[in-house]
């Protein structure tokens, strides 16, 4: 059978499966982190340093809402990759596009600005901006879609 190229109106689910495959794998991190495990640092501090690039106490009142907003993050953009012409879920899928594009451009900032020795340093650079950035561009081609194929 030959390969035949999506068409416009082809739903992104890739994209939409990426997008909440990465948030949902960071709500379960987040979540395992409010049971007091510190894995793959040794200690709160060095996790928080590491994932922050400050000290921020990993406790369940700060990591729980972040757990709640990521995995209704993911559910969004799911949602809107079966029902695209629903405006509640298209504007949820633009807002978790909107806030990883923010975060994208937070961490072009903190290269400049924190420490290159530190290990946060080292993870922004490599993993949390290039892949929020990935991200974002996910869930904005998830949220630009229309589904011109039900639009007749």
């Amino acid at each position: 059978m030959p390969y035949r190229p999506p068409t416009p109106s082809a739903a992104p689910t890739g994209a939409a499966a990426l997008v909440a495959s990465v948030l949902t794998a960071d709500a379960a991190l987040h979540l395992y982190w409010t049971t007091g495990a510190t894995w793959p640092a040794a200690d709160d501090r060095s996790l928080s340093a590491a994932v922050l690039g400050t000290d921020v106490p990993f406790t369940p009142p700060i990591l729980l809402p972040l757990v709640a907003l990521l995995l209704t993050g993911a559910a969004f953009v799911l949602a809107h990759s079966r029902r695209p012409r629903h405006p509640l879920l298209r504007l949820g899928t633009l807002g978790v596009a909107a806030g990883l594009a923010l975060r994208a451009l937070a961490g072009v900032y903190w290269l400049f600005t924190k420490d290159a020795g530190t290990a946060f340093h080292w993870l922004n650079l490599i993993l949390y901006t290039p892949l929020c950035a990935v991200l974002a561009v996910a869930a904005l081609r998830v949220a630009r879609w229309k589904d011109a194929a039900r639009a007749r």
